[in-house]
């Protein structure tokens, strides 16, 4: 955040921000000549319109204004967040007086929208730096631009460079980072602790599967645990994708990034929570040793499950972290997994799909995503279609028996392993951008994670 965020700049250039509302009386207070300099330029003040001005009378600097629709919506959100690439780069201040939560919102979106993607290649261009508003809470700000560059660096890793291991050591460097705990069990040991899901689904690769464990916080205060599904690639397995299901499939690990991203914001903000983190961490591959199409896999729960395809494997390694998650009795449960196409085709790349097992913890959520402009949308967990799972030869296939409802049975499938009395959210998400808009470049996206800490922060206060 250092390189887009900035405590001071003795020459920033201006930056009004107007509404529909604050446009007349705004463009009044101007002088004349820059008055027909706007008109010049064609600017209507509609919302996301942003213009260039001379700078009072020096000639060689220019001032702007960007006109917003004040209601923090997420369309508000991300023309903000595209202001680091519109702008012309330098510094930048904000000349509009401003509440506190609204400075906190523009420094957040202006410090997220600057994210870039510098790891195999050099900047395409410097982003335009924002002097921090002095109404602005400055270590809200870090954590969630700080998390959410974490999460898209790990995403946008390809698979070459973050595998199993790699994650793995990603987390255990983040707990030492941060004062937490980390065990991190691999490969036959996991066998030896009951997580036969997780060893079938990523034995087949040359990079052993592991299961992270991250813990941190006093014992005493109210539990949470947070599960990320990471499947560093996804090739199908036997049920191979072909090539432009394939394609993106390094990605497959997003929610593993996206609870360590979380993790991140929890520890660095000092919330009185019991914070666990378990991540399995596997590479789905094709060998000899791949598991197979009707295999039966006995879980670590007991309950024994049918391979219906072997590229629904997310769910599978899934459900022994839920069940060991279980065993803490944690007040709360929130996984998040790149899980199903149907969520996709259902509500599109922008909408994460939420399942939740608890009403009033499922109404705190949706509050929060939108006060957050950080947008979640819920679907059912709809028991009837729990019969879509039935297995002849096992207790539960990991599949549905037709196409329909996949997000859905998907879900049910992983509630299975929730333990009794224990509240549960269930993110099905996608973790990227396929194409380039205002504020999200091509590539990796970081969704909930603003909405899931105000949750996690009102439910700790």
């Amino acid at each position: 955040m250092d390189k887009i965020i900035v405590a001071a700049a003795a020459d920033a250039r201006s930056l009004a921000l107007v509404t529909p509302d604050t446009l007349a009386a705004w463009t009044a207070a101007l002088p004349e000549a820059t008055r027909r300099w706007l008109d010049g330029a064609g600017f209507e003040g509609k919302p996301g319109d942003l213009a260039l001005l001379p700078d009072g009378d020096a000639r060689e600097r220019v001032a702007a204004v960007l006109v917003f629709a004040d209601d923090f919506s997420p369309d508000d959100f991300w023309r903000l967040a595209g202001l680091p690439v519109r702008l012309p780069p330098g510094d930048w201040a904000i000349a509009t007086a401003l509440a506190p939560a609204a400075a906190t919102r523009v420094a957040t979106a202006w410090g997220i929208g600057g994210y870039q993607f510098t790891r195999y290649r050099k900047a395409a261009r410097a982003s335009a730096r924002l002097v921090m508003p002095a109404a602005a809470d400055g270590a809200a700000v870090e954590r969630a631009v700080e998390a959410n560059g974490f999460v898209r660096d790990l995403v946008n890793t390809p698979a070459q460079d973050m595998g199993p291991g790699e994650l793995a050591e990603a987390a255990r460097a983040m707990a030492a980072e941060l004062g937490m705990t980390c065990r991190i069990v691999t490969g036959a040991d996991l066998l030896a602790e009951g997580h036969r899901l997780i060893h079938a689904v990523g034995r087949a690769a040359s990079r052993p599967p592991r299961l992270i464990d991250l813990s941190w916080g006093d014992p005493s205060h109210p539990k949470v645990t947070l599960i990320g599904k990471g499947v560093c690639f996804d090739s199908g397995g036997l049920d191979l994708k072909g090539a432009d299901g394939m394609k993106l499939m390094k990605k497959d690990m997003g929610g593993a990034a996206h609870v360590l991203g979380l993790a991140r914001m929890v520890v660095r903000a000092g919330l009185r929570l019991r914070l666990r983190v378990l991540v399995p961490a596997v590479e789905n591959a094709v060998s000899g040793d791949a598991f197979r199409p009707l295999d039966i896999v006995t879980s670590r729960k007991g309950m024994t499950v049918e391979i219906g395809n072997t590229d629904a494997e997310g769910r599978l390694i899934l459900a022994d972290a839920l069940d060991l998650a279980s065993t803490d009795q944690p007040g709360l449960i929130i996984d998040m997994a790149t899980l199903t196409g149907a969520a996709r085709v259902a509500l599109g790349p922008d909408l994460a799909a939420a399942f939740c097992n608890d009403e009033a913890v499922a109404a705190a959520l949706a509050r929060h995503a939108a006060a957050e402009a950080d947008p979640v949308w819920r679907l059912p967990l709809w028991k009837p279609y729990r019969s879509m799972l039935d297995s002849k030869a096992a207790d539960i296939n990991n599949v549905g028996s037709g196409p329909m409802g996949g997000a859905i049975t998907a879900a049910l499938f992983m509630q299975e392993f929730v333990g009794s009395g224990i509240s549960w959210i269930h993110f099905d998400i996608y973790a990227w951008n396929a194409s380039a808009r205002p504020g999200r470049p091509e590539g990796a996206a970081a969704q909930a994670v603003r909405a899931l800490f105000a949750l996690l922060a009102e439910r700790a206060a």
